[in-house]
Formats: structure tokens, sequence, C-alpha cells
């Protein structure tokens, strides 16, 4: 053998339940849905509002775990944006090979 390995690239699907959610994605999701039958057992309304604001909790926690291409999720989706704009901004410095790096010749 030449020392090269090849993952596959489903080789992490196997560590997720169901292939798709991960534990976090998996309580974020019960606890939506939980709480969403909480709030339809314990609050009785005839309306279209208030049915939708009912449902709301669950619908927050499906569009999070949701998958999308090239992500896990829309909630890691939301994750990286936020990192990459607002926690870890990137400030590159270029340093070339030049005999003085920015310097005058």
């Amino acid at each position: 053998m030449n020392g090269n390995y090849l993952i596959p690239a489903n080789s992490k699907k196997s560590e997720m339940i169901l292939g798709l959610f991960t534990t976090v994605d998996a309580i974020l999701f019960g606890c939506g849905v939980g709480l969403t039958i909480i709030l339809m057992l314990s609050i009785r309304t005839d309306s279209f509002v208030g049915m939708l604001l009912i449902l709301l909790p669950a619908l927050i926690s499906s569009f999070l775990v949701f998958p999308v291409p090239n992500y896990h999720n829309v909630l890691q989706l939301i994750i990286n944006i936020y990192t990459f704009y607002f926690v870890r901004q990137r400030t590159y410095k270029w340093r070339g090979w030049c005999y003085k790096n920015g310097g005058s010749k």
C-alpha cells in the first residue's frame, strides 16, 4: 500500500440518526414537536392565526433541521454564516516572495 487512504464521501452519514440528523438536531426537532403537542393540548383555538402560532415551534424546528445541499442542515448554514461574518472576520495579510514584504524597490 502506498499510504494514501480513500475515505468514502458518505462515511459521516453512518454516524447520524437515520442518516440525516445529529443528536443535537434530533433533540431540537423533538423539543419543537413536543412543545407544539403541549400547546395543542392546552390551548383551544378556532382561528387560522391561532393554529399557526401553535404550530410555530414545530415549523421552526423542522426548518432548522431541514437538509440543504452542501451543508448538513439550515441550522449549520446559519451558524457558519454568523461565525464567518460576526465572530471570526478573517483578515488576510499578503506575504509574497519578495525580498522586502510590501516595501518599495
